[in-house]
């Protein structure tokens, strides 16, 4: 009829934060990145200090803690302090 789901197993797809968001990455550890954006079936994140992005799919991510939060932005503060990042 009309107005009712046509597919009954489809799935909603998971909310999409906003860039610069920081997620942890359960599939790696709990590894932190900023999230970049959509690629195909994947999220892109990216190493909060700046670094290669890596893909994950976003049933492995969750919004970081903030002590993970904190933990990846001191990171990235001592590394700018040593001159490896701008």
């Amino acid at each position: 009829m009309y107005g009712e789901n046509v597919s009954s197993n489809s799935e909603r797809p998971p909310h999409v934060p906003a860039p610069g968001t920081l997620l942890a990455d359960t599939s790696r550890g709990d590894r932190v990145g900023e999230f970049r954006g959509v690629a195909g079936p994947y999220w892109s994140l990216r190493p909060v200090g700046g670094g290669r992005e890596w893909e994950v799919e976003p049933r492995y991510v969750r919004p970081a803690l903030l002590m993970e939060q904190l933990r990846a932005r001191t990171a990235r503060l001592n590394a700018r302090s040593r001159g490896e990042v701008l």
